[in-house]
């Protein structure tokens, strides 16, 4: 399952997205965080539905935690509270919700709207709390070199001179995910669970009033930040958590009329998934028709232990059709009359959309 974190500063609609996204109705005046599971919005399981009838449809899943805690002041003496540090640190991936609507009611902690300030102040705090952490690491290598053997200082000085670099990178304003880390690098990274490393969602909250120059402003915000592990969409939570309570076909007519085209939800787990690097594929057994995420690049052995640590220890091989084919066959037993269904062994690598069957014994 794929963790996403949301945070904000007060008074930017964090919680209003939380809900949107989960169709949730989580107290949006409060500081509590929320965790809700939202399904993965996926037509092509609806199509593989429609066609085989299955008794059950199960999509893939996304968890979203709300953060109950302004992202201004989570820093504490240059590192994040334990509390919120845990609960940021185990997520895969980080939305930003950051205000753009106007609202006197609601008056911005700043005392003025400023898109880009906002932006650069959470920045601020991912890379506070992430010095913090290299600075306490560094001070316990220092410590260890004194009274460590020549094979444990040389891994010690190598882990030094690397975070000695990403340290100064840091400090001229360059998050983690943007290094060029080399494979062995970036496997030391990854155990330090950096904020800043992590996949970034900037989702801009505007007000309906700005939804006809939506698409225009999320242009011009990505030419400045989209970067391959960060991008910008706009959102009007708003209107999005009021669509979110109506059936489909309701909520399509109405987004219809803003001119929107897909759902904040859809937008936000597709854009997700891409940061992320995920794609999707298929199972259909037992009368269940279910979807999975994976990281690209995954290999037929790890996609089967996704499903079940026997199917990888017993795989023996995957029967694999694509999406597109399986939907012309209009059936699996079309499909294998035409040839079309492939055998494939353990090191085949899974593309977007196929439907997979793995044979395994054990």
């Amino acid at each position: 399952m794929v963790d996403i974190g949301i945070i904000g500063l007060a008074k930017s609609g964090r919680t209003t997205v939380f809900n949107a996204l989960t169709k949730g109705k989580a107290d949006t005046e409060g500081l509590a965080s929320h965790t809700r599971i939202a399904k993965v919005p996926e037509p092509r399981l609806k199509m593989l539905a429609d066609m085989l009838h299955p008794k059950r449809v199960v999509p893939a899943e996304v968890t979203y935690h709300d953060i109950g805690a302004s992202a201004k002041g989570l820093v504490k003496e240059k590192g994040i509270s334990g509390q919120f540090l845990t609960q940021l640190s185990n997520v895969d991936a980080l939305i930003n919700v950051v205000r753009a609507f106007t609202d006197e009611s609601i008056p911005h902690i700043e005392g003025s709207v400023d898109v880009e300030r906002d932006i650069a102040t959470i920045d601020l705090e991912l890379a506070f709390s992430d010095l913090a952490l290299l600075e306490r690491r560094l001070q316990r290598i220092e410590i260890s070199l004194k009274g460590a053997k020549q094979l444990e200082r040389q891994g010690l000085l190598r882990e030094q001179e690397m975070l000695m670099k990403v340290k100064a990178d840091l400090e001229k304003d360059m998050p983690t995910r943007e290094l060029k880390l080399t494979t062995g690098e970036a496997r030391v990274m990854a155990n330090y669970q950096f904020l800043s490393a992590k996949p970034l969602l900037i989702v801009v909250n505007i007000g309906e009033d700005q939804l006809p120059q939506a698409v225009s402003l999320e242009a011009e915000l990505n030419s400045h930040y989209s970067r391959p592990k960060c991008r910008i969409i706009t959102l009007c939570g708003k209107l999005e958590i009021e669509l979110a309570q109506l059936d489909n076909s309701a909520a399509e007519g109405f987004r219809a009329e803003f001119g929107i085209k897909e759902s904040g939800l859809d937008r936000t787990i597709k854009l997700s998934y891409e940061l992320l690097g995920l794609i999707s594929f298929f199972t259909i057994a037992s009368g269940e028709v279910k979807a999975w995420s994976i990281q690209n690049g995954t290999n037929a052995l790890q996609a089967a232990g996704k499903i079940h640590s026997d199917m990888e220890r017993g795989f023996i091989r995957a029967e694999v059709i694509s999406y597109d084919d399986l939907v012309k066959c209009s059936s699996l037993a079309e499909a294998r009359k035409r040839g079309l269904l492939r055998l494939e062994g353990k090191d085949y690598i899974v593309q977007d959309g196929e439907v997979i069957t793995f044979l395994f014994n054990v």
